[in-house]
C-alpha cells in the first residue's frame, strides 16, 4: 500500500509489468514448473525492504522447501488499487498462471474509495483470469482498514473479501496482515509497510492457505 501515485510510481509500474511478463514467459518455458502470480500493491512489491525479504520471495522459498514445482512471480506495484490491477490483467494473462494470488484493495481502503467499486474490480479481475484459465486456482488476500473512514465503511470493506471468495469459489487468506498490522515493531516508520520480520509473518499467513492450493494444482 502507499499514499498516492507519482511519475516515479508510473515508471515503476511499467517496469514491473515488463519484469512480470518476462518472468511468466521464462517460467512457462520450463515444462516441469508451474506459476503463481502475486497481483498486488506495495505489500507484495516489498516497499522499504529488499525484494528477497518481501513475502512473495518468501513464498518461493517455502514452495521450494516443500518440493512444489512452482515459480512465484511478483506482480506487486506500489500504490496500485484494484482498478490498477484490473488494467494490468491483459499483460499478465499473455501466459496465464496456474494460480492467482490476489493481494489488492488496501489502497482502495486507505483512500476511502467506494466499496462497491472495489468489489466490482476484484470480481472483474477474477473473471478475466478465469476466462483465460477456467480451471486455475484463485487465492484472495483479505484486508482491513482502520475505522478513521467510519465504522460502517471499515465493516463493509472487511466483508468484501470473504464474500467474493465464497461467491467465486476462491481460497481466502482471512487477513493478510494478521499478527502484523498495528504492531509497531513489525512495521516501518510509516506504520503501514512491514519490516522483514513482518513479511515473514505475512508469508506464513498466506502459506497456510496457499500450500494446499499448490498441492492440488500440482497434481497431473
Amino acid at each position: 500500500m502507499s499514499s498516492s501515485p507519482s511519475p516515479l510510481a508510473s515508471i515503476i509500474r511499467s517496469l514491473a509489468l515488463v519484469v512480470a511478463a518476462a518472468l511468466l514467459l521464462t517460467a512457462a518455458d520450463a515444462p516441469a514448473r508451474r506459476t503463481v502470480v502475486v497481483l498486488g500493491d506495495s505489500l507484495a512489491a516489498g516497499y522499504g525492504v529488499d525484494p528477497s525479504e518481501a513475502f512473495p520471495a518468501l513464498l518461493q522459498k517455502k514452495a521450494d522447501t516443500a518440493g512444489l514445482p512452482f515459480t512465484v512471480v511478483n506482480a506487486g506495484v506500489s500504490g496500485d488499487t484494484t482498478a490498477g490491477g484490473l488494467r494490468r490483467m491483459d499483460w499478465l494473462l499473455k501466459r496465464p498462471p496456474d494460480v492467482l494470488l490476489l493481494e489488492l484493495g488496501g489502497n482502495d481502503g486507505l483512500r476511502g474509495l467506494a466499496v462497491p467499486q472495489t468489489r466490482s474490480n476484484l470480481v472483474a479481475i477474477i473473471g478475466k483470469f478465469r476466462a483465460k484459465a477456467p480451471t486455475a486456482a484463485v487465492v484472495i488476500a483479505g484486508m482491513q482498514v482502520p475505522t478513521n473512514m467510519g465504522a460502517d465503511y471499515a465493516r463493509a470493506f472487511r466483508a468484501v473479501f470473504p464474500e467474493i471468495a465464497k461467491e467465486q469459489d476462491a481460497a481466502l487468506v482471512p487477513f493478510l496482515l494478521e499478527g502484523v498490522g498495528g504492531i509497531a515493531e513489525l512495521n516501518q516508520a510509516d506504520q503501514i509497510h512491514p519490516t522483514p520480520r513482518g513479511h515473514e509473518i505475512i508469508a506464513s499467513n498466506v502459506w497456510v492457505v496457499l500450500e494446499p492450493v499448490l498441492r492440488k494444482a500440482a497434481k497431473p
